[in-house]
C-alpha cells in the first residue's frame, strides 16, 4: 500500500504467536506469523530458546520476505515466539521490532506484545529517574524494565509484578529458559487464543494461525488470565490481575480480524454480514447494484444486498500486488494511489444507481477518490454506506487512529461529510445497530460489553497526560 494512501486508513496493529515443545518451533512460528500478516506489515521477528541459549532474528518487511530458510536455520530450539508489527507507539524502525530480548538477574527473557500501555509514559519517567536507560521508543520496553527492577525472588513472580503495574491493552507472549507464558489484560481489549499441536501448546492473536499449522483451537485466553507452559510439559493457568468488566475492542469485529476467524466468541464473517443487513434496514435507498470496497467491505456489502434485495456485484477489483515501495510517476496521475489498488468494472456501474459499502471513514479523502472513480466508470448515482458508526475519537489501546482533529466525523456533520466525499447520499450504521450486529451484552450503566471509545468517546481504561488531551 502506498504511504500516501495508508495515512487515510485506520491501522492496527500487531500480531503475536508462540509455540513450545516441538523441534519445528521456528518454522511453525514463521507459518503462524504468515497467518497474522494482516495485523502488521512493517516488521517481523522470531525468538527461540535452545536449552539455555536464546536466539532472535528481527527484520523489516513482510514475513515471507524477512524469513528465508537461511534465517530460520539461525533459530534452533523447541520454544519460539513471534511478532508482526505495525507501529502504534514508537517510530517505525528495526530497533522497535519485536520480540524484545533482555537479560535480567533472573535470566534471559523474550516477549512480544499486541496493544498499547496507557501509562507507559508515566512509568518510563519514573524508571528513567531511577537510572533506567531505554533502547527503543516502544511502550513494550517498559515491561522489561519493570521485570528487571522487581523485588520478586524468581522470574515468574517478577513478570506478574511487572504486568500488575501497567495499564492499558496487552495481549502478551513470552518465554524464559524454563517456561513460555501468555497473558491478556483484565479488559481483554485485544484477542489472544490458545491451541494444541500434538501436545505442544500454541498461542496466537487469531485462530487462523492454528488452521495453517494444523493445530486444534482450544479456547480464548480470558481477560485477566495468564497461562504458563513449562518446558517439562506442565501447564498452569492463573488469574493474577484485578477483576473488571471486560471491554474487548469492537473494531476487531468491524475490520481488524480476518473474516475467517472466531473472535470474542463470534464468527467474524457472520457478524460483518449482520452489520450490512442492519445498515440496509436503517438506510435503504433506491438503487440498482451494491458493490463493496474490497476486501474489508465485502461481507457487509453482501449483507446489505441480501437485506435490501439489490443485486450484489464486485464493481471494484483489487490488485494484490501493490508493494510498499512502489515508484510513483514523476508527473502525478489524478488519484494514482487508489487507481493502483482498485480498478472499476464499468459494465457493472455504467448508468446505474450504485451503493458503495465500506467498513469505515477516517479522514474521508480515500473514499472521495473511490467515489470519483465510480462516477468516472459511468455511475448515475453513488450512495455511500458505512458498516460502522462515525469514528470521532482516537484509540489509545493499540490502534493507530489519527488525532481527533484529523478525524472527519469529529468536526463535520453528516451532510458536510457527504458533501466532502461527493456522494449523493451517505449513511453510517448506528451505534445501537452495531451493538445488535455484534450481539453485545448491555451493561447496567447503559454501555455495551465492548470498548466503543472510537465511536462514543467513553474510554474504559484510564488515560494519561497527552492521551487525555488528545481525547478531548
Amino acid at each position: 500500500m502506498l504511504d500516501e494512501e495508508r495515512r487515510h486508513l485506520i491501522e492496527e496493529k500487531c500480531g503475536v504467536f508462540a509455540v513450545c515443545g516441538t523441534s519445528e518451533a521456528a518454522n511453525l512460528t514463521y507459518l503462524g506469523l504468515h497467518g497474522l500478516q494482516h495485523r502488521g506489515q512493517e516488521s517481523a521477528g522470531i525468538a527461540t530458546f535452545e536449552g539455555d541459549a536464546m536466539h532472535v532474528e528481527r527484520r523489516l518487511g513482510l514475513v515471507s520476505e524477512a524469513f528465508t530458510q537461511d534465517v530460520l536455520d539461525k533459530l534452533p530450539g523447541d520454544c519460539a515466539i513471534g511478532h508482526v508489527r505495525y507501529s502504534t507507539t514508537g517510530e517505525s524502525s528495526l530497533r522497535n521490532a519485536q520480540p524484545l530480548t533482555v537479560s535480567t538477574k533472573f535470566g534471559p527473557m523474550s516477549f512480544a506484545h499486541n496493544g498499547n500501555l496507557t501509562n507507559a509514559g508515566h512509568l518510563k519517567e519514573q524508571l528513567e529517574s531511577q537510572g533506567s536507560i531505554f533502547g527503543t521508543t516502544s511502550d513494550t520496553e517498559v515491561i522489561a524494565h519493570l521485570v528487571a527492577k522487581s523485588f520478586a525472588g524468581e522470574m515468574l513472580p517478577a513478570i506478574i509484578d511487572a504486568l500488575r503495574q501497567v495499564e492499558g491493552a496487552f495481549s502478551l507472549v513470552g518465554m524464559t529458559r524454563d517456561f513460555m507464558f501468555a497473558a491478556r489484560d483484565p479488559y481483554g481489549v485485544r484477542p489472544l487464543v490458545y491451541g494444541n499441536l500434538d501436545g505442544a501448546p500454541v498461542v496466537a492473536s487469531e485462530p487462523i494461525s492454528f488452521r495453517l499449522i494444523g493445530a486444534e483451537f482450544e479456547r480464548e485466553i480470558e481477560p485477566g488470565e495468564m497461562g504458563i507452559f513449562y518446558r517439562d510439559g506442565r501447564v498452569e493457568w492463573r488469574r493474577p490481575f484485578e477483576t473488571v468488566q471486560p471491554k474487548p475492542c469492537i473494531f476487531e469485529l468491524v475490520y481488524f480480524s480476518r473474516p475467517d476467524n472466531q473472535i470474542f466468541g463470534r464468527n467474524v464473517y457472520d457478524t460483518r454480514k449482520r452489520m450490512g443487513m442492519i445498515l440496509a434496514q436503517e438506510s435503504d435507498v433506491e438503487a440498482d447494484v451494491v458493490i463493496p470496497v474490497p476486501d474489508s467491505g465485502t461481507p457487509a456489502a453482501l449483507g446489505y444486498a441480501q437485506e435490501s434485495g439489490v443485486p450484489f456485484e464486485l464493481g471494484l477489483v483489487r490488485s494484490h500486488y501493490v508493494g510498499r515501495t512502489f515508484i510513483e510517476p514523476s508527473s502525478q496521475i489524478r488519484n494514482f494511489g487508489v487507481k493502483l489498488k482498485l480498478s472499476p468494472v464499468e459494465s457493472i456501474m455504467k448508468g446505474k444507481r450504485v451503493v458503495v459499502v465500506d467498513d469505515s471513514i477516517v479522514r474521508g479523502t480515500t473514499c472521495r477518490k473511490i467515489i470519483r472513480m465510480v462516477r468516472e466508470a459511468g455511475a448515475a448515482e453513488v450512495h455511500f454506506r458505512v458498516a460502522s458508526p462515525p469514528t470521532t475519537n482516537p484509540c489509545f489501546y493499540g490502534i493507530d487512529t489519527p488525532s481527533r482533529t484529523q478525524l472527519i466525523a469529529a468536526s463535520h456533520t453528516l451532510e458536510e461529510i457527504r458533501d466532502f466525499i461527493e456522494a449523493d447520499t451517505l449513511a453510517y450504521i448506528s451505534v445501537d445497530g452495531l451493538r445488535e450486529a455484534v450481539k453485545a451484552e448491555m451493561q447496567k450503566d447503559g454501555s455495551s460489553g465492548f470498548c466503543e471509545a472510537c465511536f462514543t468517546g467513553k474510554y474504559p481504561i484510564s488515560l494519561y497526560g497527552a492521551d487525555e488531551a488528545a481525547a478531548e
